[in-house]
């Protein structure tokens, strides 16, 4: 999972486990319900897949000591299929060993998306560094990223895994470490060690942040569905897979690696009027509004605009829990629970992070880890949370709230006077935030995701609303380009079918940008043809913010 990072001492996020852990508007032609008769199903999509991997195993790389299991399906209308595959090697999962299968109308094989190319073969997965090694480092690079910090309850649990992420295939250990802070709040982070040498391959934080009728704290008075239960009314929604939003009273979870000895609670919220909160924070029940309000608009923009039901696409709510652990600046999406968790901020620099962006931010984390699961370091990392800015934003717009407009600014409801900032982040000019980039570099890789997510974001403005000055919504932006160039918008709604569809077809979990480039040009191209404006706009905003 990731952090919101509000990029102050006391917002670090951490899990209670790890996540790894299209509906008209995406357009009639590649709306995967709609179609002729004899469409293709997901179990015809998935003979083919099965097949093709039979017939052409050697050129996926596949061999005898590899097998593979189906992590996504998705049928086009005009009965194109693609087939997301996860890989393991003589039973070990492979990181970047996942792929995507192309198949024509009738079957036939067309193309592959592949995280690696290298050929996957180890001498020996017997590993020359102990288990409590790669512990004892896990462990220790956690403290090191919680300098300050007496961490109480800390576990590091290694588990073998083949490393096809970082240059030639490799055996490695792969460990969680998880600890509690000083006040209780939870603290994570996942080591990838060489398990021959004792390297260090990679770290990365292993949770993702960021968010009748109802008083909300951000957005007015808003419409709940609820759910009545004798004389009273459940905080629980029907219409959207069962999605409810329970009261955490303030505890934290306490959990080691994925398996939760305890969890906070999330006691479902109770009304006798089916009139909620008071738009005040005095009312523990106006924050779970807001929590409700923010899952109900990302569920709708899934569905109204991408066809997909629910975070996984199968229809199935998650819960929120509210009023998490003490003055905790932060949210978080855990797939381990399916669940959203917000904290209540430190009155200072945060209030409660239950704003709509926050909200459509973590959730779309849950939506990345169900299909292209980019791994959270390096360049696939900043693009993990520029995804979920990308989305928080078109969620935000898609509400069309007047009392929380549509912007280009991240966090902004949720900003203090003590946070020196009016957002967390900057889209049209993610620099003003003053760490984030707003072009590529060959540094771009070394950066902290929330920081080297600017690009993604800066690209994403400018591919809708063109580079230069202009007021959006009664907000002022200024974008500027890398190269000097003039760059002209497609709006809004083409940027989030553009990107929705790289991300479910194209992206898998090594996508750096240049691989994204190519991602959403083939989008742009599956949806407006080759050579197109919106083709032509797509290579533009890459190519501005040092792309090519």
């Amino acid at each position: 999972m990731s952090r919101i990072r509000p990029h102050i001492r006391g917002s670090r996020l951490a899990t209670a486990g790890i996540a790894a852990a299209g509906a008209t508007l995406l357009a009639t032609a590649l709306s995967p319900t709609a179609g002729a008769d004899d469409s293709p199903t997901r179990a015809t999509a998935l003979e083919n897949a099965a097949s093709v991997l039979t017939d052409r195993a050697a050129s996926l790389g596949l061999t005898a000591a590899q097998d593979t299991t189906v992590r996504d399906v998705i049928v086009d209308a005009d009965g194109t299929q693609h087939v997301r595959y996860d890989r393991t090697y003589r039973q070990l999962p492979v990181l970047g060993g996942d792929f995507v299968v192309h198949l024509a109308k009738d079957g036939t094989y067309r193309s592959a998306s592949r995280a690696t190319t290298s050929p996957i073969s180890l001498a020996t997965v017997t590993p020359r560094i102990s288990a409590p090694k790669a512990a004892d480092l896990a462990a220790r690079l956690l403290r090191a990223a919680n300098v300050g910090e007496t961490l109480k309850r800390l576990t590091a649990k290694p588990r073998l895994v083949v490393d096809a992420l970082h240059g030639a295939p490799k055996l490695a250990w792969r460990t969680d470490a998880v600890a509690q802070d000083s006040v209780g709040n939870p603290v994570a982070r996942t080591v990838l060690t060489d398990a021959s040498t004792g390297t260090r391959i990679d770290a990365w934080d292993s949770i993702e942040t960021a968010s009748g009728d109802g008083k909300s704290l951000y957005g007015g008075t808003v419409p709940l569905e609820t759910t009545q239960s004798g004389s009273t009314y459940q905080l629980k929604d029907a219409t959207r897979g069962g999605t409810y939003t329970g009261d955490a009273a303030n505890k934290t979870d306490t959990c080691l690696l994925t398996i939760c000895l305890g969890r906070a609670p999330a006691t479902v919220f109770t009304d006798a009027d089916n009139h909620w909160g008071t738009g005040t924070t005095a009312d523990r029940s106006t924050a779970a509004v807001d929590a409700q309000y923010g899952t109900d608009v990302t569920w709708d923009y899934y569905e109204d605009v991408h066809g997909r039901k629910g975070i996984a696409g199968d229809g199935k709510g998650s819960f929120n829990r509210v009023h998490y652990g003490k003055n905790y600046n932060n949210a978080f999406w855990d797939d381990s629970c399916f669940c959203m968790t917000y904290g209540d901020g430190d009155g200072t620099q945060l209030g409660p992070l239950v704003s709509l962006d926050v909200a459509g931010h973590e959730m779309t984390h849950g939506v990345t880890s169900k299909t292209a699961a980019l791994t959270y370091s390096g360049e696939s990392g900043g693009l993990n949370e520029a995804t979920s800015d990308i989305f928080g934003t078109l969620v935000e717009f898609h509400a069309a709230n007047s009392s929380d407009p549509g912007d280009y600014l991240i966090g902004e409801k949720i900003v203090r006077s003590g946070f020196s900032r009016d957002a967390l982040r900057y889209m049209d000019k993610p620099s003003k935030d003053g760490s984030s980039v707003d072009c590529w570099s060959t540094t771009t890789k070394d950066l902290d995701v929330h920081y080297s997510s600017g690009i993604g974001n800066h690209f994403a403005y400018l591919l809708a609303e063109g580079s230069g000055a202009k007021t959006v919504n009664g907000v002022s932006y200024n974008s500027p380009t890398c190269d000097g160039s003039s760059v002209s918008g497609i709006g809004r709604d083409k940027l989030g079918k553009i990107w929705y569809r790289a991300l479910t077809v194209y992206m898998t979990s090594s996508t750096n940008y240049a691989g994204a480039r190519t991602a959403t040009l083939s989008a742009a191209k599956d949806l407006y043809g080759a050579g197109g404006a919106e083709y032509n706009a797509v290579a533009a905003a890459w190519s501005a913010v040092n792309v090519g």
